[in-house]
């Protein structure tokens, strides 16, 4: 079945619409995703990416992006570049603490024991899963 032109707008808005219910599921009283449901887990939470307030800043920003784009479009596009780019390079700053606090708790040299090395693997499963579902 081909669809016109409104059907296809129309659609897409519902999908919108579907997808922001979906979202505000997540969100808490302040409207910030404190924790999202892991793909494949259904009973796991995964914790927040970014802590409230540095996730907030985030939001802010990328709103007055999108209020910007009707005056200078390209600009805000620029703008989204760089705010995307800086939410990575956090990203990355917090895994590779994340990464260095796992690599001392066992690299202690031979005076390790079997438990901690068991401990250790725990940990880095449940981080390694939660880079895998960003």
């Amino acid at each position: 079945m081909d669809m016109q032109p409104n059907e296809t707008r129309d659609a897409g808005a519902l999908e919108m619409a579907e997808g922001r219910r979906g979202t505000a599921a997540l969100l808490d009283d302040r409207g910030t995703a404190d924790r999202a449901p892991v793909a494949g887990t259904p009973n796991q939470i995964a914790p927040a990416l970014f802590a409230g307030d540095e996730a907030s800043n985030f939001r802010s920003q990328w709103e007055k992006i999108q209020i910007h784009f009707v005056d200078q479009p390209r600009e805000s596009v620029q703008q989204a570049d760089e705010l995307v780019a800086q939410a990575i390079k956090r990203l990355t700053e917090m895994f590779a603490h994340e990464r260095d606090k796992l690599e001392r708790e066992w690299d202690r040299g031979d005076n390790v024991s079997t438990e901690d090395l068991r401990v250790a693997l725990q940990r880095y499963r449940a981080f390694f899963d939660r880079l895998l579902n960003i």
